[in-house]
């Protein structure tokens, strides 16, 4: 994965638009808190291989970065986001990791359902 470039990253959410994709979204910080000892709650949510389809894709930010995803009647939202790859597969693939390099969230759209 390289570091977000919202040059790069925005045309590869807008080629996903208006069409039907996979999305893959997840977020934790519970198996980092547990090894840790720390007195923090544990948090995280998972999604696989939801069909949906956006009208409008957009990255802000100064990074991390956010992305939302705007939806018929809602948004998908992935906020602390900082490296991006598109696979070989055609998947944009984003994902935030934190200083150490743990993974804190992931957001990825794909053509094809994930494996």
């Amino acid at each position: 994965m390289k570091p977000i470039k919202k040059s790069l990253v925005q045309p590869l959410l807008d080629s996903f638009l208006n069409c039907d994709v996979y999305l893959h979204l997840e977020t934790t910080n519970g198996a980092y808190a547990v090894h840790t000892k720390e007195r923090s709650m544990s948090a995280g949510a998972y999604i696989r291989n939801a069909l949906i389809s956006f009208g409008r894709g957009i990255i802000t930010g100064d990074g991390p970065y956010r992305v939302g995803l705007k939806l018929e009647l809602g948004w998908v939202y992935a906020e602390g986001l900082t490296d991006f790859e598109m696979s070989q597969e055609g998947q944009l693939l984003l994902a935030g990791h934190d200083q150490e390099g743990r993974l804190a969230v992931a957001l990825e759209l794909s053509l094809c359902p994930f494996e």
